[in-house]
């Protein structure tokens, strides 16, 4: 079985200390590093660091998610995925509002790496708007990634996911991967409303879900794989392991667990089920969700 890690990231802040290239990306400003709680992990995050905790923790290919809203972003994402086989593709960014959306993804597909283009995404947990998703001009460009047969995840907190709903239920012929369960509140150890909201964004047969950025959920510093089995059980019963996918949001997770810490608590969340579901979770979901041949 190809083990998949189906979510991390990487970046060079230009307020961590200088470094070698080392497959990185070249230097961007990220503001949300320069908040205090986020000093250990603003620094230099590379291709090659990643290697070396895939390796470590047995995963054998990643898909690599934006950071920044950027196109420039993404290109280089793609140029530097084309350079390794470790990384199997690309969820990039593009500006979903804009009239020229399908021009953009038709530019990145074109550009170095484009074939490696798997999915779009936008921040949209940072969205006032709750409905968000349901705007007219964003409804066009999810229909413009859906053309461009490319998956969307979405990045939303449960107080957006009745949008999320009503745009995956809008969508029927698009391809959703919810990202992180919708950050639900595993410090407050809270169910309700999210598990309902859960359950009926499920119903739909053309959305699939990350079992990832838990450990950051959780009470920092205090997470255990008993306080994130409620959360990761919802996920499995409502979408079965079928449209379930491993993410380690590193190096996200580092505010909470190791990369091998990450692995092992997925591997223990998932044990009651059967090798062939496992084997779902850890790769299948995202070779068919994201297309990977």
């Amino acid at each position: 079985m190809t083990r998949i890690d189906a979510h991390h990231h990487i970046w060079r802040p230009t307020s961590a200390s200088a470094a070698a290239a080392d497959l990185g990306p070249r230097r961007r400003a990220h503001r949300w590093l320069d908040e205090p709680d986020m000093a250990a992990v603003r620094r230099d995050f590379t291709l090659n660091d990643l290697a070396r905790e895939t390796a470590a923790a047995g995963i054998d290919r990643t898909i690599l998610v934006q950071v920044l809203p950027e196109t420039d972003e993404t290109a280089e994402f793609l140029a530097l995925a084309a350079g390794t086989d470790l990384v199997a593709g690309v969820v990039g960014w593009a500006d979903l509002t804009s009239h020229r959306v399908a021009d953009t993804l038709a530019a990145l597909r074109a550009a170095p790496g484009g074939e490696l283009l798997l999915g779009i995404r936008h921040l949209v947990q940072g969205e006032r708007d709750p409905d968000w998703l349901n705007r007219s001009d964003v409804r066009r460009g999810l229909h413009a990634v859906a053309a461009a047969g490319l998956a969307y995840d979405l990045l939303t907190l449960p107080h957006q996911l009745p949008a999320a709903i009503a745009a995956v239920r809008a969508l029927p012929e698009a391809t959703f991967v919810l990202d992180h369960l919708s950050k639900p509140p595993i410090a407050w150890g809270e169910l309700q409303p999210w598990a309902s909201l859960i359950r009926q964004l499920a119903a739909q047969p053309n959305v699939f879900c990350k079992l990832s950025g838990m450990v950051t959920e959780a009470e920092r510093g205090h997470w255990s794989a008993s306080a994130l089995r409620p959360y990761a059980d919802v996920v499995l019963e409502a979408f079965g392991p079928q449209r379930v996918m491993f993410g380690s949001d590193w190096p996200v997770c580092l505010l909470a667990a190791s990369y091998e810490e990450v692995v092992a608590v997925a591997e223990e969340l998932t044990a009651g089920l059967t090798e062939a579901e496992r084997s779902e979770v850890f790769g299948g979901t995202a070779t068919r969700a994201y297309r990977l041949t």
